[in-house]
């Protein structure tokens, strides 16, 4: 293992122990000299936290952060060019779907041997879930965990109240309370409002949404099922089969109860929606439950309900191609007649460092995303909505001292905290694509194929069979024998 300046690494970690930024005067700022380039997503959330502690890092240890930052849908493109030509960047902010493909390449440092020896991680205390999936690929760490995500759905708890509706278990029943709100005035400014706000512009993350609206009707076994291609065949699950095509069309319906330009406005703009009492249903990761108690942004405060996405009561029988009845044998964890399959869409953005850096520079990256990571940092950051992280280490669910000094309510909190535990705790939670090509299969071919069905290019029959050819396509294309025992591997089946 190359960590040739480890004691280096060890004392600074050691000594990053000391108050929320103290670091005691025994070394004085051991990485002075040393610039990291560190390319992430021009959010505004997810790169607020590097700017914001950037500076407080330098001061700590000298190390400069220089942060570049590129839209989503460019992200992966600009981390594989980068690192195959100029290497102009030493660490990156990044999706764990992405681990297959950088670690295949060469592009990720192991920094396996830095977590061993960094007590001030306190890597217990990452739940199991984000530790495993956002870090580790095939045994080794790759990346340092800075946020936990699933989607879950948000409801305005007055409305829902008023009207003695409960919050909705099942996709129908979100589709009947959205058409019961839709058109009617839910702020008081005299103008009418929408049921559903969904972000559905290309290109914006608006592909994850459709795995919600198809998890439960799919994945019924446990995580270790998987979601995305059959077992046994590797063929689509995305694909021409009754539970898909009525994913597709209750997600379709969803834009009824939305504003007339829901195919083109963004994540942060439904947020806002949202947040200014204009929405009384809306999906999202844990983002809005931190945004809801920001008195600049929101008008909800403490009129915010949250709840694990909406199940099925009828699932795809995969040997006969069926749908069939929820049953003790066709969803053995359903509650009260439902199948949930809470999605961990994405699963967190982690800190990976180049293999490429200059040992200083990989020790000085490292030590960065560690500070970040920390409980000292982490645990306000979570708590900050404008940050875009969210909660992931076991002690930020069972403390609630920091959620209510930033504004929650405890009931609020509890609510919040809870939605998202229920998710992680579930047996039967869909764990996100993770394979080589990842991006391909999702942020390429299920964004446009949904994007196009969305705008009435194609009805839902014909775009299920669309996704499944070009799925085939890209598995036949890297090699399919491979694709299919790396996706067994990530569902944690053994491989051949």
């Amino acid at each position: 293992m190359k960590y040739t300046k480890i004691p280096i690494i060890l004392t600074l970690l050691l000594l990053l122990s000391v108050g929320t930024l103290g670091i005691s005067k025994a070394q004085d700022k051991p990485f002075a000299g040393v610039t990291v380039n560190v390319l992430s997503f021009a959010g505004p959330q997810v790169t607020e936290p590097l700017l914001r502690r950037g500076p407080d890092f330098e001061a700590l240890t000298g190390a400069k952060i220089e942060v570049t930052t590129v839209p989503f849908a460019e992200l992966y493109n600009a981390i594989l060019t980068d690192q195959s030509g100029a290497r102009s960047y030493d660490a990156f902010v990044m999706s764990p779907q992405w681990n297959a493909d950088y670690v295949k390449a060469g592009i990720l440092e192991d920094l396996s041997g830095y977590v061993k020896n960094d007590k001030d991680i306190q890597w217990d205390d990452i739940a199991p879930f984000f530790r495993n999936y956002i870090a580790t690929y095939q045994g080794n760490i790759y990346v340092v965990p800075l946020d936990g995500d699933f989607h879950m759905v948000y409801y305005r708890t007055d409305l829902f109240e008023k009207e003695g509706i409960t919050p909705p278990r099942t996709w129908e029943e979100y589709l009947a309370a959205a058409a019961k709100f839709n058109g009617q005035d839910l702020n008081g400014d005299g103008e009418t409002d929408y049921g559903s706000c969904i972000p559905k512009v290309r290109q914006g993350q608006s592909f994850w949404w459709i795995v919600d609206f198809a998890s439960a009707r799919l994945q019924t076994q446990g995580t270790g099922q998987g979601a995305f291609f059959d077992l046994d065949t590797f063929e689509p699950l995305f694909g021409p089969n009754p539970a898909f095509i009525k994913a597709l069309e209750l997600f379709k319906e969803t834009g009824k109860y939305g504003p007339a330009d829901e195919l083109t406005i963004d994540l942060n703009s439904t947020r806002d929606l949202f947040l200014t009492g204009r929405c009384a249903l809306t999906m999202d990761w844990g983002d809005i439950g931190s945004l809801s108690i920001d008195p600049d942004r929101s008008k909800v405060q403490d009129l915010v309900g949250t709840v694990v996405i909406p199940g099925a009561t009828e699932v795809l029988d995969r040997a006969t191609g069926e749908m069939v009845a929820c049953d003790e044998k066709t969803c053995p964890h359903a509650i009260d007649g439902i199948n949930y399959a809470p999605f961990a869409a994405f699963g967190g953005w982690g800190g990976g460092v180049s293999s490429a850096a200059d040992q200083n520079v990989k020790d000085a990256a490292y030590a960065f995303f560690s500070y970040l990571n920390q409980p000292a940092q982490s645990n306000i950051d979570v708590t900050i909505g404008k940050s875009g992280y969210n909660p992931y280490r076991l002690s930020q669910f069972s403390d609630l001292d920091a959620w209510v000094k930033a504004g929650f309510s405890e009931t609020a909190a509890k609510n919040y905290l809870g939605a998202i535990e229920g998710s992680l705790s579930s047996p039967n939670m869909v764990l996100d694509l993770s394979i080589p090509s990842t991006n391909r299969y999702l942020q390429v071919t299920l964004d446009t194929v949904v994007s196009q069905y969305l705008a009435g290019e194609f009805t839902a029959e014909e775009a299920a069979k669309e996704i499944a050819n070009q799925w085939n396509e890209i598995s036949d294309e890297v090699g399919r024998d491979a694709q299919f025992q790396a996706y067994l591997g990530s569902l944690g089946i053994a491989t051949k």
